[in-house]
């Protein structure tokens, strides 16, 4: 069986290599610094989950998901940060942006949890 994609954006190197090492058993990770890259990633990739840091340089977590969502409504986001930030989380949530927002530092089995948990929602939605 082929292992399902996740793509996971952060603009802190060492974030991405933590989550890279701690889900590879599980999915096929990948990775990249900044919403841009990460949307040229997208292009040419066939993934259905997107887990994306809020606070990063030029495009911010949200902004990112926003484009992401407009293009491809069945894609499964992920917000993942370290500030609890009411306003930013009840616009992606009410906006139906985001699946979930898990914050930072988190626990690896209930990461793994809920990234099952996009996965099955987008075979929800298919």
């Amino acid at each position: 069986m082929m292992k399902k994609k996740i793509l996971y954006v952060d603009d802190e190197v060492i974030n991405l290599e933590l989550f890279k090492i701690n889900f590879r058993n599980d999915f096929e990770v990948i990775v990249t610094d900044s919403a841009v890259k990460g949307l040229d990633i997208l292009k040419n990739n066939e993934i259905n989950v997107i887990v994306s840091d809020l606070k990063m340089p030029h495009m911010n977590g949200i902004d990112f998901i926003d484009r992401i969502k407009k293009e491809n409504p069945n894609k499964v986001c992920i917000l993942l940060t370290a500030f609890m930030e009411s306003e930013v989380l009840l616009r992606a949530i009410n906006e139906e942006l985001v699946y979930r927002y898990i914050m930072k530092p988190w626990r690896k089995d209930e990461f793994r949890e809920l990234l099952l948990s996009a996965f099955n929602k987008y075979e929800s939605l298919i």
